[in-house]
């Protein structure tokens, strides 16, 4: 199969034996593909090696033979956004998981235009919790698996007094007692109909929306978790810093 002109995002591209690079990104009409870009190491190829850097949106050349696509040219289509501390961590972790869960070879425009915004937000400053519990929304939807957060599992509307566990597979589910530490792995109503209507909840009720959908996330990687959980610790500490749109 050829690819020519194809527009995608750099997800991810690191070294591979002495000047070249394995490259993995996200198209809307081929999904998740592998590159193997050949020679990108010399000093007349930086332009190139610009181009396959983690955001950049390109257009691409190649033709794929087994797993991976063999590359013939890159062009970057804008400036990748220049992002710094939390938000460079934030587009770690939207990076991981795509790599993560958007499969090989599938169409995935959906989730194609998703990766866009989010990027555009990140670009912008908006605030990083609730660009990351929008992604991991649209994501989910995007892939298939996303869930109806206005409707509790059983199918009555969502109440924003009570508290819900989020059920991978069925939605939300109200929490019926508050036995020590349940309420922590909880989202409050009023957040989940906030995330339903796009709408930015309250900096508590957001705060209670990063470990239900964390949950549901786990659940869809098959139980192991991500490098980029691991790297910040505790990925809510993002829910203390630019919770608003700056």
């Amino acid at each position: 199969m050829r690819y020519a002109a194809e527009p995608a995002f750099v997800l991810h591209a690191r070294p591979w034996r002495e000047t070249s690079l394995l490259v993995e990104v996200l198209s809307a009409d081929h999904g998740r593909i592998g590159l193997v870009a050949r020679g990108v190491q010399g000093p007349k190829r930086h332009v190139l090696r610009a181009a396959l850097q983690p955001l950049q949106a390109i257009r691409f050349d190649a033709v794929q033979k087994g797993e991976l696509a063999q590359l013939s040219a890159a062009e970057a289509m804008d400036a990748a956004p220049l992002l710094h501390g939390d938000a460079a961590l934030a587009a770690f972790y939207v990076n991981e998981l795509c790599l993560r869960l958007a499969p090989r070879h599938v169409p995935q425009p959906e989730l194609h235009a998703a990766y866009a915004q989010v990027r555009e937000r990140l670009r912008a400053g908006e605030g990083l919790a609730w660009t990351l519990r929008r992604f991991e929304r649209d994501l989910l939807e995007a892939l298939g698996v996303g869930l109806a957060f206005a409707l509790e599992a059983e199918g009555a509307r969502v109440d924003p007094a009570a508290r819900y566990r989020l059920d991978p597979e069925e939605g939300p589910r109200r929490l019926r007692s508050e036995r020590a530490g349940e309420r922590r792995d909880t989202a409050t109503g009023r957040a989940l109909l906030a995330l339903a209507a796009d709408a930015l909840p309250e900096a508590e009720d957001l705060a209670s929306l990063r470990l239900p959908l964390r949950a549901v996330l786990l659940h869809h990687l098959g139980g192991r978790g991500l490098k980029s959980w691991d790297m910040l610790g505790e990925l809510g500490r993002l829910g203390a810093s630019k919770v608003g749109v700056t």
